[in-house]
């Protein structure tokens, strides 16, 4: 056993730290923000624009005046003050325009919907992140164990070589030898030491807090072997994150074709307004004050006639792009498929490997005890007992990983089936 330092971690808490923190997660929930307030907002659209002004313009004049025709004396005002004031408010309403406002507002809401299946996405490749770099702390941590139980032997087989040399029992060189392959298993248990460092530095970097955090987790990799893989395809089929956005992205280009169309169609505005405007005058020139007020109502119509065929081009464009995101979803839907399949092939023939590896590593351990008592009464030479104990190392290095990789498949199962957010509650 390895003693760890830290407070246990769990896969569940390693989840939902990074579920709460994530910064590429914070990102996508913002943008499914904001596409849920353009949506929200668009349905004012539908309703009149109005828009209130505000005029105010003021002078002040000094005159210095002479008439032509001599009847009026010369005048000269000083401080005189002009000022005309208007105050109004319009209206604009389009009442029709081809149906873009609604065609506009129903591809809002699919942008919301996509935004959603982007996020559902991200949040559910973050948990298949975190919950590989977990196990695969606890992988780093099996084989420092193993790496430990053999420089444990190692030393041992040291001892008992050491104490044949001084008593002649055997040569210097089986000493020798015997130290080299300490030094070699002591130089192998360092490395993994730093193996394990490394995997529980990107884990803690994977939910967001000090790289440097000491944390214990579980000594052991509990497998699935129920995983039906029709059950994962029907999932995938209806579940997918990215088959569902691939499918709405679709539904988007169409209704950019729709809006490309309703430009060829009228455009019928109600317009309407009040006016109103305060005169004084000190200038002594035409109007002295007044107070004017007016109504404003009416409509307006028009109809593209010719745009040099630039509404051609716009809705031939809008057309093809909408076969390119059915090109696009029909891909995804084959990526994914494909993935599916490798992945379970790969669970597959882990699982397989699993039961051979456990097998192989029951009867590597049982070499090693006898081929050390074999050693330790001069029955065996130390090439031989090094080869059993290299042996046994690599079996249960292959066990460990047969292990990890299944866990790995496993997880990569559950994330194409979007499944894995269920199974690590």
């Amino acid at each position: 056993m390895i003693t760890q330092q830290g407070e246990t971690l769990n896969l569940q808490e390693a989840i939902s730290a990074a579920l709460e923190k994530n910064y590429q997660i914070r990102i996508f929930k913002a943008q499914e923000q904001i596409a849920r307030t353009d949506f929200r907002t668009a349905k004012y659209s539908f309703f009149p624009n109005a828009t209130a002004n505000l005029t105010n313009n003021s002078n002040l004049q000094n005159l210095r005046q002479t008439f032509l025709d001599g009847l009026r004396p010369p005048q000269n005002l000083y401080g005189l003050t002009n000022r005309n004031t208007q105050v109004g408010i319009n209206l604009n309403w389009t009442v029709f325009n081809g149906f873009g406002n609604f065609i506009a507002y129903d591809r809002l809401g699919e942008v919301v919907k996509i935004t959603e299946a982007n996020t559902r996405a991200n949040v559910e490749s973050t948990v298949a992140s975190v919950a590989t770099a977990y196990y695969d702390v606890i992988r780093q941590l099996q084989q420092l164990v193993s790496l430990r139980q053999a420089l444990d032997i190692s030393r041992d087989r040291l001892e008992l070589a050491r104490a044949n040399y001084e008593v002649g029992t055997r040569s210097r060189v089986d000493y020798l030898s015997a130290q080299v392959d300490y030094n070699a298993d002591s130089s192998a248990l360092v490395a993994q030491q730093q193996n394990v460092r490394n995997s529980k530095v990107f884990l803690n970097t994977l939910i967001v807090r000090d790289p440097a955090t000491e944390f214990a987790v579980r000594d052991t990799i509990i497998v699935r072997t129920d995983i039906s893989l029709d059950q994962l395809q029907q999932s995938l089929t209806t579940n997918n994150p990215l088959l569902i956005a691939a499918a709405l992205n679709r539904r988007v280009a169409n209704l950019n074709v729709k809006l490309a169309q309703s430009q060829r169609l009228p455009t019928v505005n109600l317009i309407g307004g009040y006016n109103f405007q305060a005169i004084n005058n000190q200038g002594g020139f035409g109007v002295g004050s007044a107070r004017n007020d007016a109504l404003i109502y009416g409509f307006q119509a028009s109809v593209p006639i010719f745009t040099g065929f630039n509404q051609r081009r716009l809705i031939s464009n809008a057309q093809t792009n909408a076969l390119v995101t059915e090109y696009q979803e029909s891909d995804q839907r084959l990526q994914l498929q494909q993935a599916l399949e490798q992945t379970y092939s790969q669970y597959r023939n882990s699982l397989i490997l699993v039961n051979l590896e456990v097998e192989s590593y029951k009867i590597a351990n049982q070499n090693v005890d006898i081929a050390f008592e074999r050693y330790r009464v001069g029955n065996s030479t130390a090439v031989e007992f090094r080869d059993v104990q290299r042996n046994a190392v690599a079996a249960e290095t292959r066990l460990i990983n047969a292990e990890y990789n299944t866990k790995i498949a496993e997880i990569e199962l559950l994330r194409l089936s979007s499944q894995i957010l269920q199974q690590n509650k």
